[in-house]
């Protein structure tokens, strides 16, 4: 098996500098990490990541706990993951994916254990049980969703208030004034889902202000669940004009519905969805949509807690809460009401 000191032989360079070149630790110039990255795919050499924990008390490893809820839509999670494990592949980090149902567990023993160098959690419950624990480990933690209480953790969310408030205001200028408001099932809210409440409750707020009546209901996740209750919905409230999705099943199914209905979009029914684009691509939904943002989101949890890990972040830094703000993605789903 080969060696770092092989690959420092085979480039011509010190075993430091090819071990710079690797970590991207020091300036190395462009000839010399074209060399050492030669040299490294000639000899198929891998890092010794033991070896390299020892020497410098960093495992280039980032904890994501994340968990696939049946309750939730699972591509809609995956995005999110995806942003992780992206980001800190081009940061020189691995992932280590823990989805074990006791989150409280799994997060002690990879930080117990010091498997990893620093955590990011996913599913982030308003009261998470996770949080004591993340707060009294040695690795620092970033996390993709607000709970109640952000002390010691750096926190990254879309603005769910807003979103809320921007998908009834879009539809309020156009004139609608009965919408229907489609989220996530009731047991979301239950276990600590608090993004559910906190677009709900804006979007209900704002209509109450201009004097839209809003019908709001909680859907499945899952088919062909969401799909009846999507019927039930618009049969139950036949003056709605204009449907806001705050659930990836029910935004998936709604072609189907409509299709079945024989509406039209947007001249029966003008619909706003919360989604990402590329979800959108993926189900080739034809709908407006809030940018959910899991990509950036990821992101921007990983970069701060590589910033933190490595020493760019002071220990007694104060922590950050940042919100992305809601962007509108116009795909010509919304217009006048019928008349």
């Amino acid at each position: 098996m080969a060696t770092i000191g092989d690959v420092a032989r085979a480039a011509g360079v010190s075993r430091s500098t090819a071990s710079y070149a690797l970590s991207g630790k020091r300036s190395i110039s462009a000839d010399v990490r074209r060399r050492v990255e030669e040299a490294v795919r000639d000899l198929g050499y891998t890092p010794n990541a033991g070896a390299r924990a020892l020497a410098t008390s960093q495992t280039m490893v980032i904890g994501l706990l994340a968990q696939f809820l049946e309750d939730e839509f699972a591509p809609a999670m995956l995005q999110y993951i995806q942003g992780v494990a992206n980001t800190a592949r081009e940061l020189g980090y691995d992932i280590l994916l823990v989805t074990e149902v006791d989150g409280t567990r799994g997060l002690r023993r990879v930080t117990d254990s010091r498997m990893v160098d620093g955590v990011v959690l996913l599913n982030v419950a308003e009261h998470d049980d996770r949080l004591p624990i993340l707060r009294a480990a040695s690795q620092p933690g970033a996390l993709v969703g607000l709970p109640a209480d952000c002390t010691g953790v750096d926190v990254f969310d879309l603005d769910f208030e807003e979103a809320g408030r921007l998908m009834v205001d879009d539809l309020h200028r156009l004139g609608h004034r009965e919408l229907a408001l489609v989220s996530q099932p009731e047991h979301v809210i239950e276990r600590g889902g608090a993004y559910v409440w906190r677009l709900q409750n804006a979007a209900a707020e704002a209509a109450r202000v201009r004097g839209i009546t809003l019908h709001a209901i909680f859907a499945s996740a899952h088919q062909p669940d969401v799909g009846r209750e999507l019927h039930d919905l618009l049969d139950a409230h036949p003056g709605v004009t204009g449907l806001l999705i705050n659930n990836e099943a029910a935004a998936a199914a709604l072609p189907t519905v409509l299709h079945a209905r024989g509406l039209s979009v947007p001249g029966d029914l003008s619909v706003i969805g919360r989604y990402s684009d590329e979800f959108a691509r993926t189900f080739s939904l034809p709908y407006s949509s809030i940018e959910s943002a899991p990509d950036r989101l990821g992101r921007m949890a990983v970069r701060q807690l590589v910033r933190r890990i490595e020493g760019e972040v002071g220990p007694d830094e104060p922590h950050v809460v940042r919100f992305v703000s809601p962007e509108l993605v116009d795909r010509r789903s919304t217009g006048a009401p019928r008349r």
